[in-house]
Order: structure tokens, then C-alpha cells, then sequence
């Protein structure tokens, strides 16, 4: 399908604050060195999904910093359409994250986001990049988080795809240092009315509950019959779970050895909707993401470890293999 003014749409849309990421090599209090990168839920999955062949559009804000610059030209490199993004004029900086190692896979994530660009995000930047003849628009509980602005932009994102027949896809990814449980619940809930498929872990389920469920089951239930498509359960290590009105489907995890667990939930959405985008079955969207989230715990960064698709293979070879 070709968009009105000549352009192939895009098969996903999606939004929110991309930030500069400082990674620690240690404690970041004995100093020692930072590798700059990029980070963010939504480009995380673009990423993901960029590289497995699809089409993606990420829409946002940056500031008119090298920062923002570094932003742009990292996901214009892996090959999606920044067009819609806007770089703030208005002296708002790019927002910034540290990561340390500190134990372990344990990882502590500090945010200098207050004020930033991405916070400023508005339904006037967003809408214009749901193009007729997109599939998919993929959101998350961050937005809404983080200021009055972009939480009108992501309501306003999901009732106009709705209403457009796009998908809507929510992953909750509810963050503790961005607000309480109590103000996630008050602004998820409208949201639900106009998504499709909502993706979670098994705590931040009740977040988007009107009342507490006896159990898992009960509580997908509930968002199935009020008119959500599908409700994925993540699990990490043990897996995932698809919940719908024709019953549960459920899906282990691949074995790996953990390096670095930042990024994870998002190569496993970025794998599920590449399936979903192929017309897989569900088993098979859950055998995919899986895969994608084993890529990504098996190295460090938040998306550099992200496989292509001709790489989604390597899991099934004997341990030792050398591709020659």
C-alpha cells in the first residue's frame, strides 16, 4: 500500500524519549570510563523491529543539543524514519541516563530527564506520523509518565489508531522512579479503551485493573472481556504466557547465559510484534520474542545485542559453532 502522498506508510509507529545513555564500566563513584550510547523503550523496539525487516517510524522530541543530534543520526543509522521527530527549540535538553553495573546482571539506572525535550512531546508531533496504511502503533507506560503533554499525546496516539483500524499495542513497563502505582493506574485505564494488545510483567498487571483479581488468569480475563485482543505476560526467565478469548498459550524461555538484563522487555516486544506483523501464529510470535529478549540478555547494551533476521537461527545451533 502507498500513502496519498507517494510514500510506503510505515508497518509501526511509535513514540516517547530517547536519551543519551552513559554506560559505567563500575561504580560510577571510583570514576574510571562511560561508552556513549543511545537509549529508550520505544527506539529500543524500533530497533528490534528495524532490523528484522520491518518499517518503523519513531516520532519524539530531542533537544537542539549534540545530544539530540546523536539521537537522530543512531536510529536514522539502523534504518528508521525520523521525519516526525522534532528537535526542540525552546532550550529543553536531551534527557540523559547512567547505567552501573553493580552485582551480578544487576544494574542501577539513574534518569536526568526532568525538563528534557522527550517530556515535552505533544499530540501535535505525533499525530501527523500515523500515516494511512500503518499496521501497528506501539506505545508504553513511560509517556504518559513523564508530563501533562505527553500524556495527551499518547491518549490522543492510541484513540486516533484505534479509530483508524491500526493496532494498539501498550506495553506497561511501569517505572517507580517516574510515578506511583496509584498515578499509573489513573492514567493507564483510559488508555485500555483503545488498545488491542497490551503486554506486561506479571506485577504490573494490576495497574491496569479497576479492582484487585484473585490470580493472573483472572486478571487477563478481565482486560480480555474489556475489549483488549490479547494480554502477554512476560516472565524473564521463565517465560511468557498469551492470554485471549480462545484460551492461554504459553512459551518458555531460551536458555542463555545472562550478561546484561536492561533491555530485555523490549527485544521481547520488538520479537512479538515482528511476528504478529509476519501473521504468526501466536505460539510462534511468543517462540520469536523469546529469542529476540535471549539476544539481548546475552549481551550488554539496551539494543545493541539486537538480532537481524537471518541471525534468529543461532540459538538452535550446537553450542561451539563457528560460522565459517
Amino acid at each position: 500500500m502507498t500513502a496519498p502522498d507517494g510514500q510506503v506508510p510505515p508497518d509501526v509507529v511509535t513514540f516517547g524519549e530517547t536519551m543519551a545513555a552513559l554506560r559505567a564500566q563500575g561504580a560510577l563513584r571510583l570514576g574510571g570510563s562511560l561508552g556513549l550510547s543511545v537509549a529508550g523503550a520505544e527506539s529500543n523496539v524500533a530497533i528490534g523491529l528495524a532490523r528484522l525487516g520491518h518499517r518503523v517510524r519513531w516520532a519524539g522530541r530531542v533537544g537542539a543539543d549534540e545530544l539530540g543530534a546523536l539521537v537522530l543520526r543512531t536510529l536514522r543509522a539502523e534504518d528508521i524514519d525520523t521525519g516526525h521527530a522534532v528537535t526542540d527549540d525552546t532550550g529543553r535538553p536531551t534527557g540523559l541516563l547512567l547505567t552501573e553495573p553493580r552485582l551480578g546482571t544487576l544494574t542501577r539506572v539513574s534518569y536526568y530527564r526532568a525538563g528534557s525535550a522527550g517530556s515535552a512531546v505533544s499530540p501535535a508531533d505525533v499525530l501527523p506520523a500515523l500515516a494511512p496504511g500503518t499496521r501497528v502503533l506501539h506505545l508504553t507506560g513511560i509517556t504518559p509518565a513523564l508530563g501533562p503533554s505527553a500524556a495527551e499525546a499518547a491518549l490522543a496516539a492510541a484513540a486516533t489508531a484505534h479509530e483508524s483500524g491500526i493496532t494498539v499495542c501498550l506495553d506497561v513497563n511501569y517505572r517507580s522512579r517516574l510515578w506511583s502505582a496509584d498515578q499509573a493506574r489513573t492514567a493507564l485505564r483510559p488508555l485500555l479503551a483503545h488498545v488491542d494488545l497490551l503486554i506486561a510483567s506479571e506485577d504490573e498487571l494490576p495497574l491496569v485493573l479497576e479492582r484487585p483479581a484473585a490470580d493472573e488468569s483472572q486478571a487477563a480475563d478481565r482486560i480480555v472481556s474489556a475489549g483488549v485482543r490479547e494480554v502477554v505476560v512476560k516472565r524473564g526467565a521463565r517465560g511468557a504466557t498469551s492470554f485471549t478469548a480462545d484460551g492461554a498459550s504459553d512459551c518458555a524461555a531460551r536458555s542463555v547465559d545472562a550478561v546484561d538484563l536492561v533491555g530485555a522487555g523490549d527485544a521481547f516486544v520488538a520479537g512479538y510484534l515482528s511476528g504478529l506483523l509476519d501473521g504468526a501464529h501466536i505460539p510462534t510470535r511468543l517462540h520469536r520474542a523469546v529469542t529476540t529478549a535471549a539476544f539481548a540478555v546475552a549481551t550488554r547494551g539496551d539494543w545493541e545485542g539486537l538480532p537481524t533476521r537471518d541471525e534468529l537461527g543461532l540459538f538452535d545451533q550446537p553450542d561451539g559453532t563457528t560460522l565459517r
